[in-house]
């Protein structure tokens, strides 16, 4: 007769253990698995893209395509994975999100080759650009380089600890289109204070100006399909900007000079105000890249004196020179 073990009542609490951690288990793959499915769906229709459209991209069958946005992929190797990154035109950073979502681990280190291939073509331009990062990063500021797309070409470390505590988005992260960071990203309302009327109206005014003056531009109409997507940022963008323009002229859209709040994850900052400085260079200008540095005030209760690289601002002492007018 076979010897059947007594089960104690630690036994019971034990198998319950189990079977509780393995519905959470399953519970977390099928978030995981719906994860999966939504950044394809999101990156392609943020792209105005069919799946027929991707299907042709990737050069597969329509149906093999609908199977890889639904999930029903037997393995996720690299290939296909580069393979829709390079079709979905992700940045190196939404690459590696992908890889992240998908497959939980780092894309291979040929991406990063590939994404050198994106820099300027001129090699004045792209040693320009080098030796620009140089100077942007001894800039105690958090400063970013974007196009007329809001595209974000450059960051330096001060702006990417500013945003360190922003989650990961297949569409919106600040680093890659700033204007889709500010209109969609679930956490820009914590780091960008009073962020509907300070921060999305504003740059839906100008995104407003950038698209009447290049309707065909597609990173922009992909942009405005987005928009119109979202019942809120649609009825912005429809009645909320017109009226405000009406009540506050149109040269408050401007950025360069505008004073904002941002919310700051160094306590020593903490909420701090902001001066947005907008600038361009002969060759930025020439590369289409507008540089924006947002000038932090002193935060409360810091020394007066030189502040993080050794830069000054009026707040802490620096002597500004009288610059005399010209004699007429």
């Amino acid at each position: 007769m076979p010897h059947l073990a007594a089960v104690g009542p630690s036994d019971g609490l034990a198998r319950a253990g189990e079977e509780r951690l393995a519905g959470e288990e399953s519970a977390r793959g099928a978030v995981r698995s719906e994860r999966r499915k939504e950044i394809l769906r999101q990156r392609r229709e943020e792209l105005g893209l069919s799946q027929e459209d991707l299907a042709a991209r990737l050069r597969i069958s329509v149906r093999a395509y609908g199977n890889w946005e639904r999930g029903l992929v037997k393995e996720w190797t690299d290939r296909k994975l580069l393979a829709l990154a390079e079709a979905l035109e992700m940045s190196e950073r939404q690459c590696f999100w992908l890889f992240r979502v998908m497959v939980d681990r780092d894309p291979p280190p040929t991406w990063r080759a590939a994404e050198e291939n994106r820099l300027p073509d001129d090699p004045a331009q792209r040693d320009y650009l080098c030796d620009y990062a140089a100077l942007m990063e001894s800039v105690p500021y958090p400063s970013f380089l974007v196009d007329h797309r809001w595209d974000v070409a450059l960051t330096n470390s001060a702006f990417d600890q500013l945003f360190q505590s922003v989650r990961p988005h297949p569409t919106a992260l600040p680093d890659d289109n700033f204007l889709r960071f500010v209109l969609f990203h679930p956490d820009a309302a914590a780091v960008l204070e009073d962020h509907e009327p300070a921060w999305c109206v504003p740059l839906l005014a100008q995104f407003a100006t950038a698209l009447a003056g290049a309707p065909e531009d597609e990173g922009l109409r992909s942009i405005r399909q987005e928009v119109a997507r979202d019942p809120f940022m649609e009825a912005a963008y429809r009645y909320g900007v017109p009226h405000w323009l009406s009540t506050h002229g149109t040269d408050a859209a401007e950025l360069d000079g505008a004073v904002r709040t941002v919310r700051h994850p160094d306590p020593q900052w903490g909420l701090v105000r902001c001066r947005m400085v907008a600038e361009t260079s002969r060759m930025l200008g020439e590369m289409g890249l507008t540089r924006i540095t947002l000038i932090l005030s002193t935060p409360t209760g810091a020394p007066r004196g030189p502040v993080r690289g050794g830069g000054f601002t009026h707040q802490q002492g620096a002597r500004l020179r009288a610059v005399p007018s010209p004699v007429e």
